[in-house]
């Protein structure tokens, strides 16, 4: 073969080659099927992230799973209750009804204590007090029947079609919905400003008979200057693990974050920081696209 020859060879080859790239191109900038989900390592069983400035989804694990959701049950029951406009000045006597059998019904609010409907409202989301819960739905208009027909009923008008309350604390596993229905209540709950302030609290005292009794509460998060948290709830039940709701701030846009049934007691923690990072490094979403918000 002559030099020429080759030299010819050579040129053929190198526009083949070319032609089977430019072809290929756009099929190989497409993710594949079983591309690898860049998402934030969130160990909960069940999440949601959503960018609430145009209801993006960021990371979604099992975002239409319905499955018990403990004590951020108490949103919904303060929603209902500030809804019915009875004044938060009312002082409200817990009595023996109000007492809660079963697993998790200890409370250092004792029968006979007095306290107005607002500190109730303030325990209830802060500390996730369910002598608080249950005594706010026992004294809604109509009683506790009526305060749960009117959760079930707020949901049904939030859109929260897999959504079920029972009762107005989340001890039971009879309360039920979806990471994506929650985060329609999320939304709700942080348009009212009595649920803001109460459930971003750090710490409250009540008189309870002879003596003053402080209350902290149960999100960790609460107290970390790195977030700015707008609204927030956690729960614990065995059947629904551990919970955290909430709507924070996160590169200057608000993000609403749902995370049912962690593991472990710290894991929620630990996840909503994953996701805080992942977006802060503009992870990649589930289309391979960049969540940065700047």
């Amino acid at each position: 073969m002559t030099a020429d020859d080759r030299m010819r060879v050579r040129a053929t080859t190198a526009c083949a080659i070319g032609a089977i790239f430019v072809l290929c191109a756009p099929v190989l900038a497409r993710p594949t099927r079983g591309h690898v989900f860049r998402g934030p390592g969130v160990r909960s069983s069940a999440a949601l992230v959503i960018d609430t400035s145009d209801s993006t989804v960021l990371y979604a694990k099992r975002a239409e799973a319905v499955q018990p959701i403990a004590s951020i049950t108490k949103l919904m029951t303060a929603l209902v209750v500030l809804d019915a406009k009875q004044p938060l000045g009312e002082r409200i006597t817990i009595k023996p009804a109000d007492r809660i059998h079963g697993k998790g019904w200890y409370s250092r609010l004792k029968v006979g204590t007095t306290l107005t409907r607002r500190d109730l409202l303030h325990l209830a989301l802060m500390s996730s007090e369910n002598r608080a819960a249950r005594t706010l739905a026992d004294n809604y208009p109509g009683g506790f029947a009526a305060a749960i027909r009117a959760m079930n009923a707020k949901a049904k008008a939030l859109g929260m079609r897999h959504t079920h309350f029972a009762d107005p604390t989340g001890l039971t596993s009879r309360n039920v919905s979806t990471p994506g229905d929650l985060a329609k209540l999320v939304i709700a709950a942080s348009h009212n400003p009595t649920i803001r302030e109460f459930s971003t609290a750090r710490r409250f005292a009540v008189r309870v008979r002879h003596r003053l009794v402080e209350f902290g509460t149960t999100d960790r998060l609460v107290a970390n200057r790195a977030w700015k948290i707008i609204v927030q709830k956690t729960g614990f039940i065995n059947a629904a693990g551990h919970c955290l709701v909430m709507e924070t701030v996160i590169e200057g846009r608000k993000v609403v974050i749902v995370l049912l049934d962690s593991w472990g007691r710290y894991t929620r923690v630990a996840d909503a920081v994953r996701v805080r990072r992942w977006i802060e490094a503009g992870g990649l979403d589930e289309r391979g696209r960049r969540v940065s918000m700047r």
